[in-house]
């Protein structure tokens, strides 16, 4: 097969076109969104830029906090996705991932930890100081994730409907905020195997369990018997605004590089009871089961409410259909798939003020492939456990 997208020139070359567009992503000004205060002595020491700012928001129907110093441990977040949490309990396609992650200081500081290396990429790309005035948060996640065709029970490759492919993966992130101009940027970087066969194994482990149809068409999937992968992707956020007396609105424009190379950009929604700031809060930042765990830095606090968004994928290349370096039964080249994905999302967060937050989302996005068995719509549905730290 061809050299696939994710080592061509053009994979970083698109990332370097779309990195210098994101911080002139115009946006509405907006009143400021909620941070939460930890340290009341914190104002004391701010800077006169931050009193400034503090005073000249001093009216607006938000609260406001100066920057804080980041907790060892500030949340953490396990998710679980699987297409029989969406109607039609449908098994195929993106069937189901599980991810765990925590934020804190100590997400940069485990052996294992990606983020020297996230560090040394964001350096060369000049991601590294995107804001004068920035709260850096970290977080770490590891999960898996997987794909099947719509017959699970065929043995065979079959090449008239998506190739069965997984991923395991681990990735450190970094955040920047800028309190002034009410922007967020996050950079993430993720490494892991594909075509190991322990999606399937857990797969066909369940179902055995729920006398459910046995997958019987894993020895096909994508880079079978492993192979390593990576994905670097920045994503720049901006506070739009409040509708309704109290709707928040958000814009969000990615870009990555990796087993997904592709350009998006997308607009949320959240709206009743909340207070934890509107940053750390990120359904957009979603790709199939990474980044859908919401964790924030913020103090627990009693909040509900709803949450929607929608977003346009510009897509480049994608190894779960079209493969890497090494053989799969089964793929398709890039002008069989559809280069522009809409993607939906709706959810509701319950939290209560001893720091436990329980979310569940639907999610969904057009067909990638083009024509033939695979030409159909995904969907799925997440359930999100948290755990904020005071």
């Amino acid at each position: 097969m061809p050299i696939p997208a994710l080592f061509k020139s053009n994979a970083i070359a698109l990332l370097l076109a779309v990195l210098p567009v994101l911080p002139t992503f115009a946006a509405t000004d907006a009143p400021a969104a909620a941070y939460q205060l930890y340290d009341e002595n914190l104002v004391a020491s701010a800077s006169n830029d931050e009193k400034q700012f503090q005073a000249s928001v001093a009216s607006s129907k938000h609260p406001i906090v100066l920057p804080y110093k980041e907790a060892p441990v500030s949340s953490w977040a396990l998710a679980l996705d699987n297409d029989v949490l969406a109607p039609g309990h449908r098994d195929q396609d993106y069937t189901y991932g599980f991810n765990f992650t925590y934020t804190g200081s100590k997400a940069k500081d485990l052996w294992f930890s990606l983020d020297k290396p996230l560090g040394a990429v964001d350096r060369f790309l000049g991601a590294d100081n995107l804001s004068s005035n920035k709260i850096v948060n970290h977080s770490i996640e590891a999960g898996l994730f997987g794909f099947t065709p719509e017959d699970i029970e065929v043995a065979d490759a079959n090449p008239n409907d998506r190739p069965y492919a997984s991923l395991i993966y681990l990735s450190s992130a970094r955040e920047q905020i800028d309190i002034v101009n009410q922007v967020a940027w996050k950079t993430t970087l993720t490494v892991g195997l594909l075509g190991t066969g322990f999606a399937g194994n857990i797969q066909n482990g369940v179902h055995d369990v729920i006398s459910g149809s046995e997958a019987r068409g894993w020895d096909h999937e994508i880079s079978h018997g492993g192979e390593l992968t990576a994905r670097y992707a920045i994503a720049r956020q901006k506070y739009v605004g409040t509708i309704f007396d109290n709707m928040e609105i958000k814009s969000t424009l990615q870009a990555s590089v990796g087993y997904l190379t592709e350009a998006s950009w997308s607009l949320s929604i959240r709206d009743g009871k909340y207070h934890t700031p509107w940053s750390s809060f990120n359904p957009e930042l979603a790709s199939y089961g990474e980044k859908s765990t919401y964790t924030t830095s913020a103090r627990p606090i009693n909040e509900h409410y709803f949450w929607a968004g929608v977003a346009v994928k510009a897509r480049a290349y994608n190894a779960f259909l079209q493969g890497q370096f090494r053989h799969s039964d089964v793929t398709y080249n890039h002008s069989e798939l559809n280069p522009i994905l809409i993607e939906a999302w709706v959810g509701y967060t319950f939290a209560f003020a001893e720091g436990y937050r329980i979310s569940y989302v639907l999610r969904g996005h057009s067909s990638e492939i083009k024509e033939g068995a695979g030409d159909r719509n995904l969907v799925w549905g997440g359930l999100i456990l948290a755990k904020t730290f005071d």
